[in-house]
């Protein structure tokens, strides 16, 4: 996660799992879904709306997994450092799209990415090429981190506004909310086609906000926000490009909701998306 969010609930214990490829598939133009499981996956504890994650992607050696630390905290991320850096796993960050206990072979995962640039010309980044190219079988490491999302503050006239990054952690806030939910979710994403169908409460809106190609990701989001009755909202969730989360904070503030009812993460920045 980026450095501009609030405070996140934290789990108590973390430890390193690795997981192998059961299969992937295309959603759309911009979401690719992995499926993961095997491995150590029954030391994974899900905690459901955005649980989110350090993903650990092998270079080359899958062996380097056995290396990684159980906390990516400071002494863990210098461990990480430490692993020579040809064969070092890539690390980002991702969350829990799905989790199912009872899975065709056992627990398993789903992991959905947000899909920029080609493979094949080397413009995608780690992530999104791990994506388009992994195959069954293929190792990865996670390390689960907790989550954004904090259900205490409140479930009634929610404020939840995202760019297509933030989308699968949204879906998931969406799914587990209870049923008496009530708020609007506002969801930015490249094209038309990238407008996913989401289970969520009758009382949760979903506006799904398609922008321009010359646009500044998380702009529209961030405007059709500003549109909101703000008096009305006692719950501000925002995460993505990090103009979009500080954007809806900001603005949140400014109307006159306390800023410990506002969960917001800075996902990327615009000139360091890779």
């Amino acid at each position: 996660m980026a450095a501009t969010a609030s405070k996140l609930i934290k789990p108590d214990r973390t430890r390193l799992v690795k997981l192998q490829v059961r299969s992937s598939e295309r959603l759309s133009p911009h979401f690719a879904r992995v499926t993961v499981g095997g491995g150590s996956i029954e030391h994974f504890v899900p905690r459901g709306y955005d649980q989110w994650f350090r993903l650990f992607i092998p270079r080359s050696d899958d062996t380097a997994l056995d290396r990684l630390p159980d906390k990516v905290g400071t002494i863990g991320y210098l461990k990480y450092l430490r692993i020579n850096a040809e064969i070092r796993p890539e690390l980002r960050n991702y969350t829990v799209r799905a989790f199912r206990p009872d899975g065709a072979h056992g627990p398993e995962i789903d992991i959905d990415f947000v899909l920029h640039g080609s493979p094949a010309d080397g413009t995608a980044g780690p992530g999104a090429t791990f994506a388009e190219t992994c195959e069954p079988g293929d190792w990865i490491g996670i390390v689960d981190e907790g989550l954004v999302f904090d259900a205490s503050v409140g479930t009634q006239d929610l404020v939840l506004a995202t760019d297509e990054t933030g989308v699968p952690g949204t879906a998931g806030i969406l799914r587990d909310l209870p049923a008496e939910a009530t708020g609007v979710a506002v969801l930015e994403v490249p094209s038309e086609a990238d407008v996913l169908t989401l289970d969520g409460p009758l009382g949760v809106e979903q506006r799904w906000i398609v922008r321009g190609t010359d646009e500044r990701p998380g702009a529209r989001a961030l405007a059709e926000v500003e549109k909101l009755a703000v008096s009305e909202i006692t719950h501000g969730y925002a995460v993505g490009e990090s103009s979009l989360a500080t954007g809806v904070r900001r603005h949140l503030v400014d109307a006159g909701v306390p800023k410990d009812r506002i969960n917001f993460c800075g996902y990327w920045k615009l000139d360091d998306r890779r």
